[in-house]
């Protein structure tokens, strides 16, 4: 019996529209970041607001601090982190594991680092439509062994969420949402879905990789590359080392937005209000009164 071929043809592959080199930046308690969404030059690519590559050595972090309007999707790539909320919510992920937190109506929480030497991770923003903004925190968490792996023809493809190669992720995602971390052996050549309506874009982990053109010059670590209309992504490794990437696609919710800081709402009325209830311990925030993390108590917060 001949074997199937189960790999998709692209009728109209996207081409990448815009680059950005994620530089590093102080964010938090001492940490360092490579910020590419939810900077100057892209504040915003909807329905993602932030993504940061950061690199964490104890004792800095990410100490006591709020959120409210979106999700936070958490993917450690060396080491561990520990995370706590005034929730009484406690855990640690490690290399390879994977925390999706819905902050909703309002978590207040410190991310620090659980092991020695240097933690590294990615930590995307996800933004949640208005009829889900206020909805109660959730947390989805999934060690590293529970996340899907498929390997075809020198693709190796962690399913974080949505589906690849036949795969599909347990994850539920509110704001419909695909995140893909791929590994390119040399050689190697990938086709892979996107809705059609959706927005999508690469992050480069490791290595280099021609992207939506084959004839294309190759792209390096730290890169972002926000990819046009399409339907789907053509990328190749011509080079002698594996290429690792991202590939994160989601529905965009084309809605208003206002933004400070960690608060992410439709209106600056809502702004202010969740401005308010944060100050006032009020509306999903009573518990930050009182509440401190057992990392800031340590570090004398």
């Amino acid at each position: 019996m001949p074997l199937i071929e189960n790999s998709c043809v692209l009728e109209e592959p996207r081409l990448v529209v815009r680059k950005f080199l994620a530089r590093p930046q102080h964010e938090g308690f001492g940490a360092i970041v490579r910020r590419s969404i939810g900077r100057f030059e892209l504040k915003y690519f909807d329905p993602f607001l932030v993504l940061d590559e950061f690199s964490v050595t104890a004792p800095a972090g990410f100490p006591d601090h709020p959120h409210r309007g979106f999700e936070t999707v958490t993917y450690m790539l060396q080491g561990a982190m520990t995370h706590e909320d005034f929730e009484g919510h406690k855990g640690t992920i490690c290399t390879g594991d994977l925390q999706w937190m819905t902050a909703g109506r309002g978590i207040v929480h410190s991310e620090m680092p659980a092991a020695q030497g240097i933690q590294k991770g990615l930590q995307l923003w996800i933004n949640l439509s208005s009829k889900h903004k206020m909805i109660e925190p959730k947390y989805q968490e999934i060690s590293s062994k529970d996340i899907a792996e498929v390997s075809k023809d020198g693709v190796k493809v962690r399913v974080i969420a949505g589906e690849a190669l036949g795969t599909k992720s347990p994850i539920y995602t509110r704001t419909p949402t695909m995140y893909l971390d791929f590994s390119l052996k040399p050689g190697a050549h990938l086709q892979q879905p996107i809705p059609i309506t959706w927005n999508a874009f690469v992050y480069v982990l490791e290595g280099e990789g021609m992207f939506g053109n084959a004839k294309s010059l190759p792209i390096s670590a730290h890169h972002l590359l926000l990819l046009g209309n399409g339907d789907g992504l053509e990328a190749w490794n011509k080079s002698s080392k594996t290429l690792r990437f991202i590939l994160v696609g989601g529905e965009p919710l084309g809605e208003p937005l206002v933004q400070w800081g960690p608060f992410v709402m439709n209106t600056q009325e809502e702004i202010d209000q969740t401005i308010g209830d944060f100050e006032n311990f009020v509306n999903g925030f009573e518990k930050a009164r009182y509440w401190r993390s057992e990392a800031a108590v340590s570090l004398g917060f």
